[in-house]
């Protein structure tokens, strides 16, 4: 493979990276020599989960082709040849397997996030809490694995305060979006917390008492894993502590925001405004 290839191929997750509506995990900040190779990662991820939950609006969200789709994705991981690779998606992956092989990064990563969107596809309800916390360990979990190798970190200890981190990151995000997932048919409080609630009043226009306080346990026990793992920020060198640090204050700001709607996250989603992420870049310059 020439090295024009290669840096089209960059170029283009780099596009994607930072023109896509959601900020997915970006690090603008993290040293230019870096910033290829989490484009690749992001564009990776990007688009498993455009093929899981969005992409071909004429296939039904629950559709099983969008399973075997990602089947026909995650394939590629495993072509050594560039020019075997799908046509369709050559491009991220002759970039990620340059970045995998230059950081010695387990495919398993990538693997973990393909089944936790085919996952999505499929199951709509949770019925443990344990069950919850797999599908955060794949679909979430990676990602902060991913970053820390980028940045030449592979000390165990620390993929444990990740962990706890991002599973806290997808699980505010899960109490945020309730509202959203209600379109979707999509319920991630476990079954076991429901008592004596039932679906209809998960899926109300606005959350009653008691799924208020369904809400609160679910909230409290997130920030108990946010806690866990914010130990990590001190381990990690600048300019990554400075990510980290925001990106764990922006979870927790989430919470709050919850609970300032009084745990009724079906009448309203709540969300950071412009002025709330300011707020957090300097809280985690000057503290």
């Amino acid at each position: 493979m020439t090295s024009s290839k290669l840096d089209f191929a960059y170029s283009k997750c780099a596009d994607l990276a930072y023109s896509h509506y959601e900020n997915f995990p970006v690090a603008k900040m993290v040293p230019q020599k870096l910033r290829k190779h989490v484009a690749a990662v992001y564009a990776f991820a990007r688009t498993a989960d455009d093929i899981a939950d969005e992409e071909h609006e004429t296939v039904a969200a629950d559709d099983p082709a969008r399973v075997a789709r990602l089947r026909e994705f995650e394939a590629q991981l495993d072509i050594a040849s560039a020019e075997e690779l799908d046509p369709r998606w050559d491009w991220i992956f002759l970039a990620l397997s340059n970045t995998i092989d230059e950081f010695d990064i387990p495919k398993q990563l990538f693997r973990d996030l393909i089944s936790a969107f085919a996952q999505d596809v499929v199951k709509k309800r949770y019925a443990t809490f344990g069950e919850v916390l797999d599908y955060c360990r794949r679909s979430a979990n990676p990602v902060g694995r991913l970053v820390l190798i980028l940045h030449n970190i592979k000390d165990q200890k620390l993929f444990e305060y990740s962990d706890n981190i991002c599973t806290a990151l997808q699980l505010a995000n899960f109490w945020q979006d309730m509202s959203v997932d209600r379109l979707k048919n999509r319920i991630y409080i476990p079954q076991e917390d429901w008592g004596s609630l039932k679906e209809s009043d998960i899926f109300a226009a606005a959350a009653s008492g008691a799924v208020r306080n369904l809400v609160k346990f679910q909230v409290d026990r997130t920030e108990k894993l946010f806690a866990a793992g914010e130990k990590l920020v001190k381990e990690l060198p600048f300019p990554l502590r400075l990510e980290i640090k925001i990106t764990l204050a922006g979870g927790r700001a989430i919470l709050n925001k919850i609970r300032k709607l009084g745990y009724d996250t079906l009448s309203e989603r709540p969300s950071l405004d412009l002025f709330d992420k300011i707020k957090l870049l300097i809280n985690a310059l000057l503290f």
